[in-house]
């Protein structure tokens, strides 16, 4: 296996006023599933790419393991890519598909056959072996191209958003086998998607980017506790955090009938004459009327373990977009009002001008 290191990575396309990367720094450790994420158009698959070969580094290095590939073809990298499209032989049998690269590196038959064997037991594939894709189903053909990858015995994984064409609940359980698979075999492995509920669910840690820039690197967890900026902070969390732009009064900040103190969260750190104060769905309580926010609710989003209130509420003559997260199932119905504080310890905070976290 193999840590992988992006040295000022670069890639720069013709005609375009900016890098589409402009300089990507970034270690992935052994054996770790590290996710890109990020919305359409950050560099995340681009990353991918040049990380893989098929995109020209026009700057900077990239190292697998001790090794510098930044000028090797793809076939020397020791890398294994599954892609968006499955991209199998519609004329060759599952065995074939899978097999097909070892084939090419002309591995012994016996050799071969043992080692597709294994990968379509590891999958579960064993009974399609001689059925072509046609006649397998999204998630099955997914599979198979998992095992395609797997048979190689890479030092390096790289999956670009392998489950996008997959329904909702085939989605699901087929991240957590490519989760479980990781973790099993051990493998160093860089996943892109622009799905942040995947991103939170399968990485060891996840890369969140924009505009081709990394903007922080950690756990699922710190991520979504502790977004290191705003970006981050709307980006990361289903529903996303609630973002008020407002000036500070003597260390706090009033949302309706409720002073906030920031102190807590930004320590001896001075704040900024406007900060953002973000609170996350969860972080509201219900309260009587006068003592909160009023939010007129909108919709009711009931989503069986949980239920969402999206509505607005007015801050300086404002109305700003506001979600709650409601803690029983008839709290609220649509068009109604519900008054809501910020509990204790839920507030972030950050420099509206800047977008930094403020505070630890």
């Amino acid at each position: 296996m193999a840590t992988i290191t992006l040295d000022r990575a670069q890639r720069w396309y013709a005609g375009a006023d900016r890098p589409a990367v402009p300089g990507i720094e970034l270690e992935v450790r052994d054996g770790e599933l590290l996710v890109l994420v990020g919305p359409s158009g950050c560099g995340k698959s681009t990353t991918l790419r040049m990380l893989a070969g098929l995109e020209q580094v026009d700057d900077g290095r990239i190292l697998i393991g001790p090794r510098d590939v930044t000028e090797l073809p793809p076939k020397d990298r020791d890398i294994a890519m599954v892609f968006q499209s499955y991209a199998l032989y519609p004329h060759k049998s599952v065995r074939d598909n899978i097999g097909f690269a070892l084939r090419m590196a002309k591995v012994p038959r016996p050799e071969r056959e043992q080692r597709v064997a294994a990968a379509a037991e590891m999958l579960g594939l064993t009974e399609y072996l001689d059925r072509r894709p046609k006649a397998l189903s999204g998630g099955q053909r997914q599979r198979v191209a998992m095992a395609r990858a797997i048979v190689r015995q890479p030092q390096v994984f790289c999956m670009d958003e392998p489950l996008s064409n997959l329904d909702a609940k085939m989605r699901v359980r087929t991240r957590g086998e490519i989760a479980r698979l990781q973790r099993s075999l051990g493998v160093t492995t860089v996943y892109v998607t622009h799905d942040q509920v995947e991103a939170m669910t399968m990485g060891d840690r996840v890369a969140v980017m924009d505009e081709g820039e990394i903007q922080q690197v950690d756990t699922p967890l710190a991520l979504y506790d502790r977004p290191a900026n705003l970006f981050v902070a709307g980006f990361i969390g289903s529903p996303p955090m609630n973002l008020f732009a407002m000036p500070s009064d003597g260390g706090s900040v009033r949302l309706g009938g409720q002073d906030v103190p920031l102190g807590a969260v930004v320590g001896q750190q001075p704040l900024p004459a406007l900060v953002t104060v973000g609170v996350r769905p969860e972080g509201w309580e219900l309260v009587g009327a006068g003592d909160g926010l009023a939010v007129r609710v909108d919709l009711v989003e009931e989503l069986g373990s949980d239920s969402f209130a999206y509505g607005e509420a007015g801050l300086d003559g404002t109305a700003v977009p506001v979600v709650v997260r409601l803690p029983r199932r008839d709290a609220v119905p649509a068009d109604g009002i519900v008054h809501v504080a910020v509990r204790p310890g839920a507030v972030h905070v950050f420099d509206t001008a800047t977008g930094l976290r403020l505070g630890a």
